[in-house]
């Protein structure tokens, strides 16, 4: 798990991580520097003599529709020969298509600059696959992708990014995020890493980019105990309380909890699955003894942010959390648990404007949907609104099996599907694909949304497809659809 990129001293997440599972995840933000947003910082004991702030630069980046920019890139010198005016083609960004549309904003040169804001180059290429923009980074957004110049990412890395331009305002703190969907590590995938008697087999292929991420977080769609008999059948799963060093060893951060198996060998084996992931140092949400416990968010300091992350099912199956029972956090709604239960919506909401007096980024983490299916409910687009309007900064679920489209609300992303992640699914190529999600943020903000497909192989092992290959075009289609 790689150190956030910070200006400020910050806490270790391994630290917070630990805290947080013993409840005491405010204590240990307060002890950090710059613990408590709303807290003044304390002065200096003796005086000093400021420097002058530095000049403040932005990348000025190339901007593509998501659909076009698997295995694009540029280096210095195309950047400046478009940047004043001069034609540019796909072919020369490393795709395919002939000639591009191309859009500059106000921060390219001489009378190739255009009038109008960058907002409105970015829109153009929203609307236009076959558009380029031209733009400061800071009007870039997750509807987006920005191409890398020279090897550099200038979302991910703005500060080493070669060609940049007088700005206003830092990029503040950045946080690279991965967020994966159902990870289950029970039945046949967990017959197979018995056989390999090595935990970390199901992460084989994907830990390399795991471990790089200031946080990773992922749905466990298994419980950890055989404490009660089995509730779904041969449908229940279960895994052995080992393979959370895996889980450990690939980078992941968070585990989500709220979903429709945790409670599939009865309630004492959801108490056992959330004080074994907690002792492994995982934050979890979304599950616990009881309400209160099943409703406190993962809390986790990265770098000078703080991320605040809320799970719920939508599902059924596991039994809802009550006062003194114990259970995961439930919404009622379509296809699966009836109407849209305004109650249940309206505690989520206050959870997450609650939230937001704790953390500076807020995701919610549904497990919602029907199954093998391209297409969300209606209701999963109300449910991901209204979250958002609450504060949310971004809504990414699990459940269907299949990946489902990212949409963009109020320039938050939506994702509605990540699909299967660790499965042993097998019955169709659908349930043998998903998304890894990488969200990029500059503080608060969610500066790019990524997509990045993987196909589960041999021994239920998942690998990242080739940027521009088959099978990873077929699922961006999937994800993005024009």
């Amino acid at each position: 798990m790689a150190r956030a990129r910070s200006w400020s001293r910050p806490c270790s997440r391994r630290e917070v991580l630990a805290l947080g599972a013993a409840g005491a995840a405010a204590t240990a933000l307060a002890a950090c520097d710059g613990g408590s947003k709303d807290e003044p910082r304390p002065s200096g004991g003796s005086a000093t003599t400021a420097s002058p702030p530095r000049p403040v630069r932005l990348p000025l980046v190339l901007a593509v529709h998501p659909t076009r920019a698997a295995g694009l890139s540029a280096d210095r010198r195309l950047v400046g020969d478009v940047r004043t005016g001069r034609r540019l083609t796909w072919e020369q960004l490393g795709g395919r298509g002939g000639a591009a549309r191309v859009v500059r904003g106000p921060h390219a040169e001489g009378p190739a600059a255009d009038a109008n804001a960058d907002a409105d180059a970015v829109l153009a290429v929203r609307r236009d696959p076959d558009t380029v923009a031209v733009v400061r980074a800071d009007a870039l957004g997750p509807g987006v992708s920005a191409l890398p110049v020279d090897g550099h990412d200038p979302v991910s890395d703005p500060r080493g990014y070669p060609v940049t331009v007088p700005a206003d305002t830092d990029p503040g703190p950045v946080a690279t995020t991965l967020w994966t969907g159902d990870i289950m590590l029970g039945r046949r995938v967990g017959a197979e890493i018995a056989r390999s008697d090595d935990p970390s087999l199901p992460f084989t292929s994907t830990a390399r980019r795991l471990v790089t991420a200031d946080l990773t977080v992922g749905n466990l769609e298994c419980t950890l105990s055989r404490a009660g008999p089995p509730t779904q059948g041969g449908d229940s799963f279960a895994a052995d309380p080992t393979s959370l060093a895996g889980l450990r060893q690939a980078g992941f951060d968070v585990l989500l909890l709220a979903n429709n198996h945790l409670g599939d060998f009865g309630p004492e084996a959801l108490r056992r699955t959330v004080r074994s992931a907690r002792a492994a140092g995982f934050a979890t949400t979304g599950a616990g003894d009881d309400l209160a416990a099943a409703r406190e968010p993962a809390i986790v300091r990265v770098g000078a942010l703080r991320f605040g992350i809320l799970s719920f099912n939508a599902i059924g199956e596991t039994p809802p959390a009550g006062p003194a029972t114990p259970g995961a956090v439930r919404l009622r709604m379509p296809p699966r648990t009836g109407p849209l239960n305004t109650s249940d919506l309206a505690a989520l909401e206050a959870s997450v404007r609650a939230l937001h007096t704790r953390a500076d980024v807020v995701v919610v983490c549904p497990h919602w949907g029907r199954q093998y299916t391209h297409r969300p409910v209606p209701a999963q687009h109300t449910v991901a609104h209204r979250l958002i309007d609450a504060g949310a900064d971004a809504v990414i679920a699990s459940h269907p099996h299949w990946v489902q489209n990212l949409e963009l609300y109020k320039g938050r992303p939506v994702a509605h599907s990540l699909g299967n992640f660790v499965f042993d699914m097998d019955f169709s190529p659908e349930v043998r694909q998903g998304v890894v999600l990488e969200l990029v943020f500059w503080g608060a903000s969610p500066m790019a949304a990524r997509p990045l497909p993987i196909q589960i192989g041999d021994r239920y092992v998942p690998h990242f497809l080739g940027a521009g290959s088959r099978e990873s075009r077929e699922i961006l289609a999937d994800v993005w659809p024009r």
